[in-house]
């Protein structure tokens, strides 16, 4: 029997634990396959894709840089990802290669199980990279008061109003009153310390870092000490592999403290 090929594509890729998040879950479920990850560049996207149409390869999740890069070669996005413009998840299904976003649902369950109520909250999102498209139109659907994005490259996030109208831009380097401020950076994960002085934001408020490996960044070191409740990235990670796993599966598989201590043993 033939074991199917599933991989992450990224750049970089060496960070992430998809693979052996993804790998734990298959031998779990006894399913024939393997999931690994590859670092692409921009001109090997296409003849990638290529090999899923040609069933060489079952699926692939995608990461930074390409959530958008790939769209123009899929067939078919779900609703979510057609909103976003951000694929994450590629399946072939009755010969089309289909981009979905898994992402969104990731950021919902992580929050949720947090018993944050982002209900009339402010939220600023550093960063205007692949995720924050998911990142707001999972808060929009929590009903928060106002979304705000700061990014080094304003353009970048201007962007986002193509796509939700009433999004906020913040200049680089001043910080407004939030509830909720989220780095959607790759700042931290090099431990890289964000060059905005947090001293005067108060207490209580939740800093969330879409950053899981390492996991605490100094932004979060940061945010606890000032008295805040600090999140990493893992459960939205964990989250959006799951329903991952779901897509090219059809089984949902377990998340348990059991495999949230393993992915922490890296």
């Amino acid at each position: 029997m033939e074991i199917k090929k599933f991989f992450v594509i990224g750049s970089p890729i060496d960070h992430s634990l998809s693979p052996k998040l993804q790998n734990r879950w298959l031998k779990e479920n006894n399913i024939n396959a393997v999931y690994d990850k590859i670092k692409l560049e921009n001109n090997q996207i296409k003849s990638f894709l290529q090999e899923i149409k040609e069933k060489k390869i079952y699926g692939c999740n995608v990461t930074v840089p390409f959530k958008k890069m790939v769209i123009p070669f899929l067939d078919i996005l779900s609703p979510e990802a057609e909103h976003t413009q951000s694929v994450n998840t590629i399946i072939l299904n009755n010969d089309n290669l289909v981009g979905h976003n898994t992402d969104i649902a990731g950021f919902e369950k992580a929050i949720k199980s947090l018993n944050f109520n982002m209900k009339d909250k402010k939220i600023l999102i550093l960063g205007a990279g692949g995720v924050v498209s998911s990142i707001v139109f999972a808060l929009k659907k929590m009903d928060v008061s106002e979304i705000m994005i700061s990014n080094r490259t304003r353009q970048k996030a201007e962007n986002f109003k193509n796509l939700f109208n009433d999004l906020k831009i913040i200049e680089w380097g001043s910080l407004p009153s939030f509830d909720v401020i989220i780095n959607a950076t790759s700042i931290g994960l090099n431990n890289e310390t964000i060059n905005l002085d947090f001293s005067k934001v108060g207490k209580n408020k939740l800093f969330y870092d879409v950053i899981y490996n390492p996991i605490e960044t100094n932004f979060l070191k940061k945010g606890k000490e000032l008295g805040n409740k600090a999140e990493n990235g893992k459960l939205m990670f964990v989250y959006q592999a799951q329903e991952a796993f779901k897509i090219w599966h059809e089984v949902e598989p377990v998340i348990n403290s059991e495999i949230l201590k393993f992915l922490d043993n890296d």
